[in-house]
């Protein structure tokens, strides 16, 4: 079996072929798909890459989340498709109303770019089962919205429910709670800020640890097959 992972790319979008790069380092076949697609060519899984779609007008993810494809995805997401956001994707993800909470921009009001270490708390998602729970790992993080909020109901019960997924060790942003990623109440639908997908390669980033996210979805899908 060899599993296909489709990449969106959104007008603006700029780390899509770094995510199709990842998802075929991992083993899968990359399926590019396109905003204005109506349908999600059967694909296993997809991922929502990062970058500026829209150039983050209105607010960053908001007009992407109204694009052709989303309805797909998200009726897909529902049916248990996994779906991974990075950065802009997780934007997204949480405009269309599959995750919660909302980004707003860093708390010191200034672009980030930095390699920033993460700590794994969940590993049951289909895109963490190849880590175990207290992993640490550092990734590439480049943002200017990347200030995770969400109101005290809506933290408690991601905390209550485990569905924080990654969380920074060292707060660069002033996110809640440390939050760099979350999972939806089923667990298929993943969203995080800093980027596993350029740190997949000895010599081209900080370590290769991002590969895993990558890795664990095949697994999930291979499990399930």
């Amino acid at each position: 079996m060899t599993a296909r992972i489709g990449v969106i790319t959104f007008p603006g979008t700029l780390d899509d072929r770094d995510a199709a790069r990842a998802a075929r380092f991992a083993g899968a076949e990359a399926v590019n798909l396109w905003h204005a697609d109506s349908g999600l060519a059967g694909v296993d899984a997809v991922v929502l890459p990062g970058g500026f779609s829209y150039g983050d007008y209105l607010r960053a993810g908001a007009l992407s989340s109204l694009t052709p494809i989303m309805g797909s995805v998200i009726d897909a997401a529902r049916g248990g498709l996994p779906v991974l956001g990075i950065c802009n994707g997780f934007q997204i993800l949480c405009e269309a109303g599959l995750l919660a909470g909302a980004m707003v921009n860093n708390e010191k009001l200034s672009f980030l770019c930095r390699d920033q270490r993460l700590r794994i708390d969940n590993a049951d998602t289909p895109w963490t089962r190849d880590f175990t729970l207290g992993d640490e790992f550092v990734v590439p993080l480049k943002n200017q919205e990347g200030q995770f909020i969400a109101d005290e109901a809506t933290l408690a019960e991601l905390e209550g429910e485990g569905r924080v997924v990654f969380r920074y060790v060292d707060n660069p942003n002033g996110s809640r709670n440390d939050i760099a990623g979350i999972t939806n109440a089923a667990g298929n639908v993943v969203g995080l800020m800093p980027h596993p997908e350029h740190a997949i390669e000895p010599g081209f980033g900080p370590g290769t640890d991002g590969l895993r996210v990558f890795t664990s979805v095949l697994d999930s899908l291979l499990a399930h097959a």
